[in-house]
């Protein structure tokens, strides 16, 4: 089975980590902190705060940002859960903005329109997460000025994206944000096994995220309702939660980040020659604006509405091409329909569902392999 993704391993990952293994500390050592200031000095933002996941990484941007009862989170339904749950974990309210057509992101024009009538009934959001998906940037230019006049801030998940650019710059440099956050888990751009970060360019904002990763707990006598009792003394001052990164982790991501520019570049590569592979077939293939530089995380192709999607994709993966479907549309998982989500409207996310397959692509897929994508999707769109 030639799988829709794959992390990319050499000796000096595996050297990184025995490194570690072989030394005092396997967490709470050098390396956490080392790969905090090498993603922050690539993307070019201040502060990073590395964690086990990028739910966690979602959950603490939420919580840094003062998300709570009675408060909103908006975000793309075409995400996977974690960009919608991370408001719930805050006992904050969800709702969803509808995609672009092209893109597949989060629409501005559909964003400014629901924000009018959100203003006219007192529910605009306070936090809005725009996700940048298969690591093509959202117009983030749009929606800052959008959070300029309507008051909200603003999470971009960057899961699929680092590496990529938006502008001309990094994504993660949080130029039109409060908070972006990057996955590590091993289908992304580059992996620490498990893992995420967020980064930002506020020194409050790093600091309370830095307390909800760790059990709420300080040791900065700054930060204390007391003199300490001794240098053995901590406070707990917040609600925090165990999302640390381990120094295996971390010590494999700063490997991995070494070769970053590297993947990127492979995996533009390999969605070249799927578009010169791909191109006379009756498929809308990924679109590309000129203001960004895709980290190419997915390779989501969209067939004809008059094609049976279930039937391509079984065929596919009778051959043995792991496809798959990113992403169901949240509003329509049990959890969310249980409560009144079934009657959202999002009409481009539900037209993109009924159409969306994502292809292999992975750094080291080989030509080969490609040609054998091509030949099984064209068989199966003959069927």
């Amino acid at each position: 089975m030639i799988p829709y993704g794959r992390q990319d391993i050499n000796q000096a990952d595996i050297d990184a980590v025995l490194e570690v293994l072989q030394s005092d500390f396997l967490t709470q050592g050098s390396k956490v902190p080392l790969f905090e200031e090498a993603v922050c000095e690539k993307v070019g933002s201040k502060h990073g705060l590395a964690v086990n996941s990028a739910t966690s990484a979602l959950h603490i941007a939420c919580l840094a940002l003062g998300l709570g009862e009675g408060d909103y989170l908006w975000t793309t339904p075409i995400t996977f859960v974690a960009s919608a749950n991370c408001g719930l974990y805050c006992g904050a309210k969800v709702d969803f903005v509808d995609i672009d057509p092209n893109t597949y992101n989060l629409c501005p024009k559909a964003l400014e329109k629901k924000l009018i009538e959100a203003r006219k009934s007192g529910t605009l959001p306070k936090i809005v997460v725009p996700v940048h998906l298969c690591g093509q940037s959202c117009d983030m230019k749009a929606i800052f000025a959008l959070s300029q006049e309507y008051g909200f801030k603003i999470i971009e998940d960057a899961s699929h994206a680092i590496g990529g650019k938006y502008l001309g710059r990094y994504i993660g440099d949080c130029q039109f944000s409060d908070i972006t956050v990057f996955s590590f888990h091993p289908v992304k751009i580059i992996t620490t096994a498990e893992g995420g970060m967020a980064v930002t360019n506020s020194d409050d904002l790093a600091s309370k995220m830095n307390l909800f990763r760790s059990h709420g707990i300080t040791r900065d006598p700054g930060l204390m309702t007391q003199e300490p009792d001794g240098p053995w003394y901590y406070q707990q001052i917040e609600l925090g939660f165990n999302y640390r990164m381990t120094e295996l982790q971390a010590a494999l991501g700063i490997t991995q980040l070494s070769r970053l520019d590297g993947f990127v570049v492979r995996r533009h590569d390999k969605a070249n020659t799927y578009f010169e592979l791909l191109e006379d077939l009756s498929l809308q293939l990924p679109f590309q604006l000129d203001s960004c530089y895709s980290s190419f995380h997915l390779f989501v192709v969209q067939l004809m509405p008059e094609a049976d999607r279930r039937r391509v994709f079984d065929s596919l993966r009778k051959d043995g091409i792991g496809v798959n479907v990113h992403y169901i549309p949240v509003y329509k998982q049990p959890f969310y329909k249980e409560r009144g989500f079934d009657c959202v409207s999002c009409p481009q996310a539900e037209y993109y569902y009924a159409t969306a397959i994502s292809l292999p692509l992975y750094p080291k897929i080989t030509v080969e392999d490609q040609h054998r994508v091509a030949q099984s999707l064209r068989k199966a769109l003959a069927l």
